[in-house]
């Protein structure tokens, strides 16, 4: 898998971040090199079904999202239920359960960040990225804005994650160029 600063703001260049629909075609995560990782991952655990989480992230990386079919091949292998393993997912928000932009932008917009002017900032998001509303992705297929509900850092309204960075004290002032610096 070939991935651009994996842990900042691109995603891997497999992810299906650009199917608009449902998968047509599912094909498995857990072989080769990425089922050997899932077993070395699996020795950390006291239990298969303590892999849970990761297990899915494995499947959210490489697919960029948990889909039906992945859900089912991750209680295969870990041997649970489909239904527990579509509980835990829909239980989280960090599972994506539909193709998500190639840049998932989450702003926090809980009582005191919403105090700080959390909902401008989504607004600003919003039209800038062309979004148009929460949970849809743009019609370029590169950004996909939803509101959370606590990103732990109160003190430095209103923060934001563009995938899995970190940024703080956004304004509606600062997306532009927030946006700008992304490839």
């Amino acid at each position: 898998m070939s991935t651009k600063n994996m842990g900042g703001l691109e995603s891997p260049d497999m992810a299906s971040h650009d199917s608009p629909g449902h998968e047509t075609s599912y094909t498995p995560v857990f072989t080769g090199d990425v089922r050997k990782e899932l077993d070395t991952l699996l020795t950390r655990y006291p239990t298969k079904m303590a892999a849970l989480l990761p297990a899915l992230w494995i499947i959210q990386r490489e697919h960029g999202w948990v889909s039906e079919n992945g859900m089912a091949e991750v209680a295969e292998v870990l041997d649970l239920t489909p239904a527990y393993v579509k509980g835990v997912v829909t239980f989280y928000t960090m599972y994506h359960q539909h193709p998500v932009g190639k840049y998932f932008i989450q702003v926090c917009t809980t009582s005191p960040c919403g105090v700080c002017g959390a909902e401008d900032v989504v607004k600003a998001f919003l039209q800038q990225t062309k979004a148009g509303e929460l949970g849809v992705t743009s019609p370029d297929n590169k950004y996909t804005v939803i509101e959370v509900e606590c990103l732990g850092a109160c003190g430095f309204a209103t923060p934001i994650m563009i995938n899995e960075e970190f940024i703080e004290s956004v304004t509606p002032d600062s997306v532009s160029t927030i946006l700008a610096r992304l490839p």
